[in-house]
């Protein structure tokens, strides 16, 4: 299991006092030393985080591949610069975080699938677990995808975590544990059942969004998926144990 991790959070650290520090390019070397299979960023449209300085030292500098994630309309801006992977993802300038998955019919995602392939970079595509989804993604030519796991983390939190009782909680989701734990069977069947399907079809099967120390390991253990990408939870960890054994903590777990 190849664990990408997702050092968006660094930057946002940065961007909360406006100055040049933290340095998200000083993450790569730990990353490297700590085993950590790929270095994954997104460069969003606000650049609310990653700005195109950071995506640009990255790219030159890291001994890691590279993992950009964005949203269509940024094609024209990252080609020229031919990252090691390119992760379409939908984005609105209003949430917090990715809200959910591609929709895979709109014509902007499919053009930009037709740049990257002209550019011959290899493309991911951020999808909901649906069979239609690994369908259409096997039709449009990728060569592979990327499973939104923001649904089961979102599940797991409301039901074995203090979130309900915070300011934070799911309005959504404040139900019986026993419904939430329901749910929650049922979105890791769509995961196994889409993973499955995937790969049978030949395209490479990732995971992530949400995923953290508690939640990761029934995904970690569908077969089929073989690169997860994490950042906040690693990120957050790494304020109390250091970047380095963040990482470290997050692969043996993946590996058990």
């Amino acid at each position: 299991m190849l664990l990408g991790v997702n050092i968006d959070h660094i930057a946002t650290l940065r961007e909360a006092r406006k100055i040049n520090e933290p340095n998200p390019l000083e993450a790569i070397f730990i990353l490297k030393n700590a085993g950590a299979s790929q270095v994954t960023l997104h460069l969003r449209e606000d650049r609310r985080h990653i700005h195109d300085e950071d995506f640009k030292a990255i790219i030159s500098q890291s001994f890691l591949p590279l993992n950009l994630e964005c949203a269509s309309s940024m094609i024209d801006t990252i080609a020229p610069y031919s990252p090691h992977r390119v992760t379409l993802v939908p984005e609105k300038r209003e949430e917090v975080t990715t809200e959910g998955g591609l929709d895979l019919h709109q014509k902007q995602v499919q053009d930009a699938i037709k740049k990257l392939q002209t550019h011959s970079i290899p493309t991911s595509l951020f999808i909901d677990p649906k069979i239609e989804n690994i369908q259409l993604a096997k039709k449009l030519g990728v060569q592979s995808i990327e499973l939104h796991t923001g649904e089961w983390a979102n599940l797991f939190l409301m039901a074995y975590t203090n979130l309900k009782h915070t300011h934070n909680s799911i309005p959504s989701l404040n139900l019986p544990t026993q419904e939430l734990e329901k749910q929650m069977q049922e979105n890791l069947n769509k995961l196994k059942e889409c993973s499955i399907l995937a790969k049978e079809l030949g395209l490479e099967v990732f995971a992530g969004h949400g995923l953290n120390y508690q939640n990761v390991s029934p995904i970690a253990s569908i077969p089929q998926i073989t690169e997860l990408n994490i950042g906040h939870a690693i990120i957050a960890r790494a304020i109390f144990v250091g970047l380095f054994e963040a990482i470290r903590e997050m692969k043996e777990l993946i590996k058990r």
